[in-house]
């Protein structure tokens, strides 16, 4: 039987790398790799379906699963985690010394939906109480002016959400102080060139995430990997064949990240900041699967749900093709 031949849209990570490479292969196919920004990914796969497997937001992919519009099923390897208290950023001049205080004030996001607000909004409601009722949203492009939401998204009444006006941005705005603060996946250009009165909510970023991960155990999931869902039923070893590959493909990348003779990343210390993450997160802290990771997929879902992006409350069974949950053991 001759191989597949597909097309594979992901971002050139590290973890993926081999992959791209050659180093490994998907077994049963020929792949032809587009490395792409996960923004594009995600554009050119929610909208167009142009890619045979392709990395996917994990609030999108749950959005569509939910209503049984999505034309992937996912496969459980993780390839983007990111903590996400990073992504919040404030005007100094509007009060805002807690998280408490953005209560009340008016906040610019990308998109509603992307799995990093997802998961701001809901740490910010649990950890903080500040719920997703108790500010006023405001969505637009971050740099060029017309992003709007991927999928389409019906939200309850009682959350306040609107455009931006035509033509400005969100970091424009942020600047202007037109806005009182913005949260998002990547930073605004104004406060990465330090503009006046903009900065992170959280001061000492790194202490807020390891102290939210020792008390939560929560290593936030950006994004998975889906498969065209036709090609699935036609091909059913096909989902467990793409983790396996991207399973091995991870495994080289924390080989050569742990490489004492030579260092693979360009930092000094990286051997000594990787033996400090395992001991605080453990030896697989960047783990694929469900087992693994059940509460934090359970988590993002009651926040997917929780910020009226779900119409029901999903469980991490219904995004996975089934395969996918119980991989053979030797």
């Amino acid at each position: 039987m001759p191989n597949l031949s597909l097309s594979l849209a992901c971002c050139d990570y590290d973890r993926c790398r081999a992959l791209f490479d050659g180093r490994v292969r998907i077994e049963g196919c020929d792949v032809s790799f587009a490395a792409l920004e996960p923004e594009e990914c995600f554009h050119r796969a929610f909208k167009h379906q142009e890619f045979d497997i392709s990395e996917l937001s994990l609030s999108s992919h749950t959005l569509t699963s939910g209503r049984g519009t999505n034309e992937y099923i996912g496969v459980p390897a993780f390839v983007s985690r990111l903590f996400r208290h990073s992504g919040i950023y404030i005007r100094t001049d509007r009060g805002i010394e807690r998280p408490e205080d953005l209560a009340g004030k008016t906040i610019g996001l990308p998109e509603y939906q992307i799995s990093a607000n997802v998961w701001i909004r809901g740490i910010l409601s649990d950890e903080y109480g500040v719920k997703v009722t108790d500010v006023h949203w405001r969505s637009g492009g971050i740099e060029e002016p017309g992003r709007g939401e991927r999928a389409r998204i019906d939200l309850p009444p009682e959350i306040d959400l609107q455009p931006i006006p035509a033509g400005r941005t969100l970091s424009e705005m942020l600047e202007a102080g037109d806005l009182d603060g913005m949260i998002g996946a990547r930073a605004p250009s104004c406060f990465v060139r330090g503009a006046p009165n903009v900065t992170r909510l959280f001061p000492d970023v790194r202490a807020a995430e390891e102290s939210y991960y020792e008390r939560t155990k929560i290593f936030p999931i950006m994004h998975l990997i889906g498969v065209r869902k036709r090609l699935a039923e036609e091909h059913p070893w096909l989902p467990v064949s793409v983790l396996k590959a991207f399973i091995e493909a991870k495994r080289l990348a924390m080989e050569d990240l742990a490489q004492i003779g030579h260092l693979y990343v360009s930092l000094p210390w990286a051997i000594a900041e990787r033996n400090r993450i395992i001991e605080l997160m453990g030896e697989d802290y960047w783990s694929y699967g469900i087992d693994a990771n059940r509460h934090v997929l359970e988590t993002f879902l009651r926040y997917h749900h929780e910020q009226g992006l779900s119409k029901q409350l999903l469980v991490p069974e219904d995004l996975f093709a089934p395969s996918t949950l119980d991989l053979a053991k030797i």
